[in-house]
């Protein structure tokens, strides 16, 4: 990112004047909040890694495994739309930091953890964290930038969602294998208390004051909606979850059809209140512009994919192949590099291209899947090939996810920027999470299934075909009229 690129007039970059005396930067105003954005998404995909060092040390089982990794996201895509909600109340500065604090205390408790079930309910502190603060970074950027300078913020801030699953895992292996101080997994989460005090130093210091008066501060929480929505993704997530270390129960399925219900409940209860004046979760304004409700089904089936292949991956290269966690960070290298370089410079192709990313980005991602389940269905390490196909996954992935975003966020007015937020951020941790409950317990009951000289690789290679399949719907749904 160049200086250049962020060189606008200070009329185009703050909605009103920061506190006297204080003149940041626009390229420091979008680095502070684009750092907290980096450091929750790092957090989703960092335990991947350490997964299996996790599992051994606190004796896991393979559910409490999954809770450790969909604890964090199921608190963060349940509350995400309500941060949005108390940005307009309480002041999007005001609850970035607070949100920042939460965060960052609760990463100190992960990282201090002594069994499983400590470390998924700090976990799910950590989400709640990251749900109040991660809606505000869009708004931010909503609300203190115009014009191109606005076009080239969203396209840094999709770089940064694109780029940093993937980054995530190789940062994950470095630090595992590292084993600062005898430490093990427990640097994964602690990495974040140095960057969480850092940036609550220095945020207050950027972020301009929030103007008095917005009209949109006056609405309220929806605390029914909040209620009835978490209701629905808990019950979808928690049998996804635990259905296989359980034998498919009969409450998993009740749980699941119930889920149904809800989320139908849900959606009736929001237009209810929206035809009586009131405020829900997501205004009608967000769900009509244009192609957003076409970019909300691309951008989940891409997340599901993304995050399912690198929760299933990872433990194939650990559990199933031998791999220590610093090789198996870095054999996701060449998925970040590509995924990076597809979400930040997809931009500078001919623009009647833009149409195409999408389905053309997903139908590469799902060659590349078929191609994955090839080189690894004989339980051995190629790496010419795997080199290959990674590259081409997160080439995929990020040609489908970041034109997908930026586009969609371009058609939102600056008043609806928090429902958008949190909006375009809840389905985006609904698809991670049910990609990692449901690749993850796929590939879990093909590993336990009796008759394969390499379990763990035709597991891999029955989940990366139902990766592939997932990954050519989403193409099919991105496609326009």
């Amino acid at each position: 990112m160049t200086n250049s690129a962020l060189s606008i007039p200070r009329s185009q970059v703050f909605g009103r004047e920061p506190d006297a005396g204080r003149r940041p930067p626009a390229g420091l105003l979008l680095g502070i909040i684009l750092t907290g954005q980096f450091m929750a998404l790092l957090d989703v995909f960092i335990v991947n890694v350490a997964a299996p060092t996790i599992r051994t040390d606190l004796n896991a089982s393979g559910a409490g495994l999954q809770l450790v990794v969909a604890g964090y996201t199921i608190s963060y895509a349940v509350l995400l739309i309500t941060g949005a909600r108390i940005g307009d109340l309480w002041g999007h500065r005001r609850a970035m930091l607070a949100g920042l604090a939460l965060f960052t205390v609760a990463s100190l408790a992960c990282g201090l953890a002594q069994s499983t079930g400590e470390l998924i309910g700090f976990r799910i502190v950590q989400g709640a964290g990251s749900a109040l603060f991660v809606p505000q970074v869009l708004s931010l950027i909503q609300r203190n930038f115009t014009g191109e300078g606005r076009v080239r913020a969203l396209g840094v801030y999709a770089a940064v969602l694109s780029s940093g699953a993937a980054i995530g895992q190789s940062l994950g292996g470095v630090l595992v294998s590292a084993d600062l101080f005898g430490t093990g997994w427990r640097p994964v989460f602690l990495v974040n208390v140095p960057i969480g005090l850092a940036l609550l130093v220095l945020a207050p210091r950027v972020i301009p004051r929030d103007a008095p008066g917005i009209p949109e501060r006056r609405r309220g929480l929806d605390v029914p909606g909040l209620v009835v929505l978490g209701a629905a993704v808990t019950l979808l997530t928690v049998p996804l979850v635990l259905g296989q270390e359980e034998g498919w129960p009969v409450w998993g399925w009740v749980s699941l059809g119930v889920s149904a219900v809800l989320f139908a409940a849900f959606v009736a209860l929001e237009a209810r209140l929206a035809r009586g004046g009131g405020a829900p979760l997501v205004s009608g304004r967000v769900l009509r512009a244009p192609g957003m409700v076409r970019a909300a089904a691309v951008i989940g089936l891409t997340m599901a994919v993304n995050a399912g292949f690198l929760f299933v991956f990872a433990l194939h290269l650990q559990s199933g192949l031998g791999e220590s966690a610093l090789h198996t960070g870095l054999t996701f290298a060449a998925a970040a590099v590509t995924f990076g370089i597809a979400g930040l410079y997809w931009r500078r192709l001919p623009k009647r291209s833009y149409r195409a990313l999408a389905p053309g980005g997903l139908l590469l991602a799902a060659a590349s899947l078929a191609g994955l389940g090839l080189v690894t269905r004989d339980g051995r390490l190629h790496e010419a090939g795997l080199l290959v196909v990674l590259a081409g996954l997160g080439a995929g992935l990020g040609l489908a996810f970041s034109p997908t975003l930026t586009l969609a966020l371009g058609q939102v007015a600056p008043e609806d920027a928090a429902d958008a937020s949190g909006f375009l951020a809840t389905v985006t941790q609904l698809g991670q999470l049910i990609g990692v409950a449901t690749f993850g317990t796929l590939f879990l009951n093909r590993v336990a299934l009796a008759g394969h000289v390499h379990p763990s690789a035709h597991a891999i290679a029955v989940t990366a075909a139902a990766l592939a399949a997932t990954a050519a719907v989403g193409a099919v749904a991105g496609l326009r009229r």
